[in-house]
């Protein structure tokens, strides 16, 4: 069990890090950058039919910073959520095992 994490954990490093070695001229971007020039080469008169509520809101495009806080206010939350989740199967598995344990000394 141990060495099957241990190689799980060696081959996620090895994913995100050799990327980074492999191009020295690599570039990192967002995903919406990406798609925003696509756009743009494949229709150069094409105009988004929505903005985002807050841009709406604001009167204009959200900081850097807010975006980011936005961005990690988000992953807090699912983190908390899934880490909820995942606490409750521990917590179940422990009460089960807890109602085993008298059964099997009643015999």
């Amino acid at each position: 069990m141990k060495k099957t994490v241990f190689l799980g954990i060696a081959l996620v490093l090895l994913i995100a890090l050799i990327p980074l070695f492999l191009r020295k001229d690599a570039e990192f971007g967002g995903s919406d950058d990406a798609g925003s020039q696509v756009v743009a080469e494949v229709d150069s008169s094409y105009e988004p039919w929505a903005t985002p509520l807050l841009e709406r809101i604001l009167g204009g495009e959200l900081p850097g910073e807010v975006e980011s806080l936005f961005f990690c206010l988000q992953t807090g939350i699912g983190v908390g959520i899934i880490a909820f989740i995942m606490g409750r199967f521990v917590e179940r598995r422990k009460w089960m095992k807890q109602e085993e344990e008298p059964a099997r000394d009643c015999h």
